[in-house]
């Protein structure tokens, strides 16, 4: 895979201006994951498994239907 040569860099020298920008904000979580973040991925990851159970149900269902 090959890398671009300048936006690698870029993405250094944005990067690092973010950080500085949150310090001088006074930012102390910068990249710290929230209680709201993790709640909102267990909802969605139990929202998933619900939904792949119903559709294996269903997919089981539709296959008795198909004749040999």
């Amino acid at each position: 895979m090959q890398t671009d040569l300048i936006l690698v860099p870029l993405r250094r020298l944005v990067t690092g201006l973010r950080l500085r920008i949150a310090a001088m904000r006074g930012d102390r979580e910068l990249g710290a994951l929230s209680l709201e973040w993790v709640a909102i991925a267990i909802v969605l990851v139990a929202a998933a498994l619900a939904l792949a159970t119903f559709l294996t149900g269903k997919l089981g269902d539709l296959e008795k239907l198909i004749p040999n």
